[in-house]
């Protein structure tokens, strides 16, 4: 998998935004990528050093329109450390 096939999006909440301040960043993630390959996506594509990655699995909720029912699509939620001596990730730079 590349790189940018691994990392899907940062989530932005109340709760990530205020961990920020810990060096710990929120990303959605593709659901079948490992934590490795997270970590190495992170370095390859931010240039930074990866400390721990911590993921989360969330199955897709059920839902119905009209007769049609189905479920959304599942996905996978990663919650990366950076190393003390690592620069910061800036996602509101044009703002």
């Amino acid at each position: 998998m590349e790189a940018r096939d691994v990392i899907k999006r940062p989530v932005i909440t109340e709760r990530s935004t205020e961990i920020m301040a810990d060096k710990k960043y929120t990303f959605e993630v593709n659901p079948r990528a490992t934590k490795t390959q997270i970590k190495g996506a992170l370095e390859e594509i931010f240039g930074v050093k990866v400390q721990t990655v911590n993921t989360a699995n969330y199955k897709g909720k059920f839902k119905r329109v009209g007769r049609h029912t189905g479920y959304t699509s599942k996905r996978k939620k990663a919650v990366v450390t950076l190393t003390p001596e690592s620069k910061e990730l800036d996602f509101f730079e044009g703002v």
